[in-house]
């Protein structure tokens, strides 16, 4: 089984590279065109393409849980 990433824009680009020559599915919010859409957009279209977002913004944990938790 493969997993497919949603790469948020705050992800240092040296990452993203490491996990695509390690042959991860990854499309970044920039390749989207998702680029400065606010946060729940962005969990939103992740849940849309069925990927798991891939984040380093501490306010996405929060965000993740807080919509969990409704």
């Amino acid at each position: 089984m493969s997993i497919s990433l949603y790469i948020d824009e705050n992800v240092h680009r040296g990452i993203t590279d490491g996990l695509r020559i390690r042959g991860v599915d990854v499309l970044t919010v920039q390749e989207d065109g998702r680029t400065s859409f606010p946060d729940p957009l962005i969990l939103d279209r992740a849940t849309e393409l069925e990927r798991v977002l891939f984040s380093q913004d501490d306010d996405f944990l929060a965000k993740a849980n807080h919509r969990q938790d409704k």
